[in-house]
Formats: C-alpha cells, structure tokens, sequence
C-alpha cells in the first residue's frame, strides 16, 4: 500500500478548491493546448482528475497510469459510472506503449522520485514514451516555494521541511479539510538539477511556465486572496519538448 491508497476520494475533493479550479487547472490546461486527436499519457494519474479533463478537452486516447492500487481503483470506478473511455493501469507503462504519445503529463509526480537517479530514470520513461516532436508537461515542487508555515493555509494546504533546502530532500505536504488533515512526503529538486535531468534523458527544450488566474476568478476572491500563491507557488510548471 502507498501513501495514496487512502486519499483517493480526498483527491478528487481537491479539485474544487479556489486555487486549483480557478488558477492551477485552467492554466496547466491551457499550457497544454489543443488537445484534439492527441494520444495523452498522464503519469501517476491519483484519482483521474486531469486525465477526466483531458478527454473532455477531446484526447482521443487518454492511458493513466499509478502505482497506487487504492487511486486507479477509486479512477475505474468512476470511469464504470461516466463511459469515458480512459485506460487507467496500475503499475509501470507497458513497454508496448514506447512512441506511442503526443503527450505525457505528470502531476506532483517529479517530487516522489527519491533520488537523483530516480528522477533522471522517470525522465528517460517519459522521453521514450513520446513520439517525436512529442511534449513532457510535468509540476514539480517550485524551486522557489515559500517555507514559511502558513503562507498556503488559505488555499487549504500546508508545505513544511525541517531540512536545508538540497535537492532530494523531504518535504512535508499536509492538505486541510474541515476538521481532517493528511499528509504525504515529496521531495524537493532545485531548477538546475531539473532542467540537467530532463536534458540528460534526451529533451531539446525546457521551458518554465507561469500560473494566471481569470479576471473573473480574481474578481470574485480578489487581488489579495490570490497574491501569496502568485508570489511564491508551491508547484512550477514545466513544458519539455523531445
């Protein structure tokens, strides 16, 4: 069992928080553009949040793979109820599925890899994973995250460490639900080390995307609901490309 297993159903109660319906989900989808006819790859997929908006942004084939058992059978459950369509594996892509994807999107999955050698090997599935020409969208810890206790209490998350700031150490991140809390560990990775991985594994371009949030979004929590989070994500946004 890993540290998912249990948060499957909190997962997807996520996705109805502020910052993540109105600021991370619009702009990771926009980042990822037009997705009609595309055949999408989304890596440790947890409850099929993405991989549900990305078949309703017109993949025409969506495979989500994770290691939790607890997450993809929470995912095929839904999937039995709504007829979507996605593949949801758990465990490793079969390596039958090598080249076969436009794109491989990965959420709060570069932090889990543990060591150097971890998170270059996560990379290198990627890269092989893709078609030519074919993108890498991933969101690991920012580089430039805030360590202060409660600068994301409002948006319903905590991000701790008691550990110097180096890249593969341990990251306490504690979400906040009424009365609930639940925590897993990620690792931090500093910008160099990220963009020296994701080059090693064979990608041309790296490019760091900002987060936005609509006018309507900001008008209805306003300018200073959304002001920590811009300042100082607790996640970055990478656009590779093979």
């Amino acid at each position: 069992m890993t540290q998912f297993d249990e948060l499957a159903r909190r997962y997807d109660d996520t996705a109805e928080l502020p910052w993540r319906k109105h600021m991370e989900m619009p702009t990771v989808l926009g980042v990822l553009g037009d997705l009609a006819e595309a055949a999408v790859l989304e890596l440790g997929c947890g409850s099929g949040v993405y991989a549900r908006a990305v078949r309703g942004r017109g993949a025409a084939r969506v495979v989500a793979v994770d290691e939790s058992e607890g997450m993809i059978a929470h995912a095929k459950a839904r999937e039995r109820d709504e007829q979507l369509g996605i593949e949801y594996l758990c465990g490793p892509l079969p390596g039958a599925e090598k080249g076969n994807f436009d794109l491989v999107l990965a959420v709060y999955v570069l932090p889990y890899a543990t060591t150097v050698q971890e998170l270059t090997a996560l990379c290198e599935t990627t890269f092989a994973a893709l078609r030519p020409q074919g993108r890498f969208v991933a969101l690991p810890i920012h580089p430039q995250w805030s360590d202060e206790t409660d600068y994301y209490l409002r948006y319903g998350f905590q991000l701790t460490s008691d550990q110097p700031r180096e890249d593969g150490g341990p990251v306490t991140l504690t979400i906040r639900s009424g009365d609930s809390e639940v925590s897993v560990t990620a690792r931090y990775w500093s910008a160099a080390t990220l963009e020296e991985v994701l080059r090693t594994a064979g990608f041309g371009s790296v490019e760091w995307r900002q987060h936005s949030v609509s006018p309507a979004a900001m008008a209805e929590y306003g300018e200073e609901y959304w002001h920590n989070y811009l300042a100082r994500p607790h996640a970055a946004i990478l656009d590779c490309q093979k």
